[in-house]
């Protein structure tokens, strides 16, 4: 990204008009604000705030276990084509982590390759990654889930604003996580979201954001809990105790930018997708790469533009174009992230994903936001040709 903020310098001054004018920057009311209006856009009943989607990705596991919906070596099927925050807390709370490959021509998880495991694996839950604004069948994974009484979860964090069979993407699992990382489809520099319509788990993801105490529950929720525990006076509630949690909570600063940066997200999606669009038209008609197909998805909201090569030396030719011509280039995700130093040391597990070691081999990705201008275009466009 070239800058931080859609409309930086409006931005950045009514951040400093709210510094200097707030009582309070701990989390507050603008958080709350937040949470309310990103609940509304994204069609969910509750949503939480906290200092990063990498946080938000530990909490989710966390309440999951303190609820005793998952457990110790509960196996945790997952993207293999994904992020290091979304496998190191299933690995960090004492489960299984289980890799699921990805279809190349997707990017994705989809329903095939999880019936083409699922019946000599017992899984009790998967984290699908919805990788670079692109989707698996979602709709058809669910109903795998569900036949199978299988937790669906959903890493959301790239892919705000897609939307597959009538429905957005994060909105087909028990919850989902967002990261406002900069880059990310809205930045309030650090930040993430966990959103949710179940009432138990909303409930536990506001005591594990803040040490596993009530105060920021509702009135009804404290009574139940404080009653169950027998804590008799509001004196003693102030550091009761009631599950494992952590301090994830974000700023009044968050809640301000989220507030302010959700005003421009639509804008920004449909640029987004504008500059797909563009930069697509010149892989179709490219032999060398390899055009992602998201038919099954009504709408595509883009994180980045991927470009998928044919060959690993293919992918030497369009990776020394990009660099030559200074344009930043990133590796697909952490590519197959049972590649990944961590993960040889700490899972014994491992499972065969071709498709994500095509994937990890042959691909790689450059920026696509709003602030892309028509000369940026053109520049990534020749660099995707074939000469």
């Amino acid at each position: 990204m070239k800058d931080t903020f859609i409309e930086e310098y409006k931005t950045k001054l009514a951040l400093s008009e709210f510094i200097l004018s707030s009582n309070k920057l701990s989390m507050g009311i603008k958080c709350s604000e937040f949470e309310k209006e990103f609940s509304i856009y994204q069609g969910r009943k509750d949503s939480i705030l906290f200092n990063s989607g990498g946080s938000a990705n530990l909490a989710l596991l966390q309440s999951l276990k303190n609820l005793g919906r998952l457990k110790n070596n509960s196996k945790v099927g997952f993207s293999a084509l994904t992020w290091s925050t979304n496998v190191m807390p299933i690995i960090q709370l004492g489960m299984e982590p289980i890799a699921l490959d990805c279809d190349p021509k997707t990017l994705n998880v989809m329903s095939k390759n999880i019936i083409d495991v699922i019946d000599n694996l017992n899984l009790d839950a998967i984290f699908l990654t919805n990788v670079l604004g692109f989707t698996g069948d979602l709709d058809k994974i669910k109903e795998i889930c569900d036949a199978r009484n299988i937790i669906l979860i959903e890493d959301n964090c790239e892919a705000l604003g897609s939307i597959v069979s009538g429905k957005k993407s994060g909105n087909y699992g028990l919850a989902s996580t967002f990261s406002f990382f900069v880059a990310h489809h809205m930045s309030t520099i650090e930040g993430g979201m966990v959103t949710t319509d179940d009432n138990d788990l909303e409930e536990m993801l506001r005591m594990v954001r803040s040490n596993g105490w009530d105060r920021n529950l509702n009135s009804d929720q404290k009574f139940k809990i404080r009653k169950t525990h027998n804590i008799l006076s509001e004196f003693d509630s102030k550091y009761s105790f009631y599950d494992l949690g952590y301090n994830l909570r974000p700023t009044e600063i968050t809640g301000f930018l989220g507030l302010n940066q959700l005003k421009y997200l639509n804008e920004n999606i449909k640029k987004r997708n504008s500059n797909h669009l563009v930069l697509n038209s010149v892989v179709v008609d490219n032999t060398d790469l390899q055009s992602i197909n998201y038919d099954h998805q009504d709408f595509l909201s883009p994180f980045a533009f991927p470009v998928v090569c044919k060959s690993a030396e293919i992918k030497n030719f369009y990776f020394n174009q990009f660099s030559g011509a200074g344009v930043e280039i990133r590796p697909m995700i952490a590519g197959n992230i049972q590649f990944q130093p961590f993960y040889k040391k700490y899972s014994k597990y491992s499972t065969s994903c071709p498709g994500a070691d095509f994937l990890t081999s042959n691909s790689f990705y450059c920026g696509n936001y709003p602030g892309l201008s028509t000369s940026d275009l053109e520049i990534i466009k020749n660099c995707l040709k074939k000469y």
